[in-house]
């Protein structure tokens, strides 16, 4: 498993792109106390690109990738460096908790350009027969944000306030979502295909030049 203290340990020529996502849950009997993870999400145009401090080792999430695996990283020591995307460039400077799994989501800004979030888990729900899913609203223009069963008036999310997340288990079938703003359906249906048993996956609003949008990933760690 590469951990991303390897990463900024090694030399400025190494360079690790994420994409290609190991697709195994996310773990098999619970996270280890002493393990912290931590992932990237591109929530703009073009390539989001991770420069660490000191040896300047790089991390790039692209736009059709969108989310990184989730990295292994010293627990509660701050990971350090740069973030850029689009031209634009902000400080990393995070911790992650022993069992905590972060996720630092690159976001367009009107202001900045570019404008960082970290939203952190505490996992507690694996069940090997049930799949994981968590909704990260990311997008202060979508009020009482939710999502339901496409095509039915059936809830898996309600009233998730920007900067927060909900996760729930959910038995294992093929599920089309939609995304709904103040009780009001927004864009178009998405579909997430065959959710499998045991494994974690998140949804996440983000906002677009089209309005709020969806955008799935596979909760997976770099092996």
């Amino acid at each position: 498993m590469k951990t991303l203290s390897a990463l900024i340990g090694l030399g400025a020529s190494l360079g690790f792109t994420i994409a290609q996502a190991a697709e195994i849950p996310l773990y098999p009997t619970g996270p280890s106390e002493d393990s912290a993870f931590l992932r990237f999400f591109n929530a703009g145009s073009g390539t989001l690109e991770l420069k660490a401090a000191g040896s300047g080792a790089s991390l790039s999430v692209d736009e059709q990738t969108r989310a990184s695996d989730f990295l292994t990283v010293p627990a509660g020591k701050p990971v350090k460096g740069s973030l850029k995307l689009g031209g634009h460039e902000q400080e990393l400077d995070v911790s992650v908790e022993p069992g905590e799994f972060a996720t630092v989501v690159g976001l367009p800004d009107a202001q900045h350009g570019l404008r960082l979030v970290t939203v952190r888990e505490q996992p507690d729900d694996f069940n090997a027969l049930k799949a994981s899913l968590a909704f990260y609203s990311l997008d202060a223009s979508c009020v009482d944000a939710g999502v339901q069963v496409a095509g039915r008036t059936v809830d898996i999310f309600t009233s998730v306030a920007e900067g927060s997340f909900q996760r729930r288990s959910i038995n294992p079938l093929k599920l089309t979502v939609q995304l709904r703003c103040a009780g009001a359906a927004v864009g178009e249906p998405l579909e997430l295909g065959e959710l499998a048993a045991g494994q974690r996956y998140t949804l996440f609003l983000v906002p677009s030049a089209e309005g709020p949008r969806l955008y799935p990933a596979l909760d997976s760690l770099a092996n």
